[in-house]
């Protein structure tokens, strides 16, 4: 069970993530803004298939906000490890909390609570890239502490 989310954009910037059903990162992608979602879902998808196919073994779902709908994007996941795409919509207009979606915007609040990562002061988006990384590392250190 894990989930997608890419609304971060920063400076004509997109942070493409992927955490597990905890809120924890398990890969970050950063690219130029006018990237599409559903391709780099599969690139990031990709890319942790690539560095650590262990950590997908066992997922069944993936659920994903609407930017992700899509026959070909479904069947891309399935393609790649075998798991279901769950699209979790709104209702209607009004604010709603919507169920699984909160954990990856969870996460995104966690990592803005951080001066760097709150604006893009970075030239590569690799430099992005390593500073999620490193407050992320941060945030689950101070879980083991407490």
């Amino acid at each position: 069970m894990y989930g997608f989310d890419g609304g971060k954009k920063v400076k004509g910037r997109k942070r493409q993530t992927l955490v597990d059903s905890l809120g924890l990162l398990l890969k970050v992608v950063v690219s130029e803004a006018n990237a599409g979602e559903r391709l780099l879902a599969a690139y990031t998808l990709m890319e942790l298939l690539e560095e650590r196919p262990e950590l997908l073994e066992k997922v069944e779902v993936i659920w994903v906000d609407s930017g992700y709908d899509g026959d070909k994007f479904a069947l891309s996941v399935w393609l790649m490890i075998q798991a279901h795409v769950e699209v979790i919509r709104r209702t209607n207009q009004e604010f709603q909390v919507l169920p699984k979606r909160w954990v990856v915007e969870r996460t995104f609040g966690w990592l803005n609570q951080y001066r760097r990562l709150s604006k893009d002061y970075e030239r590569l988006p690799e430099m992005s890239e390593a500073a999620i990384y490193a407050v992320m590392t941060r945030i689950m250190l101070r879980r083991l502490v407490v």
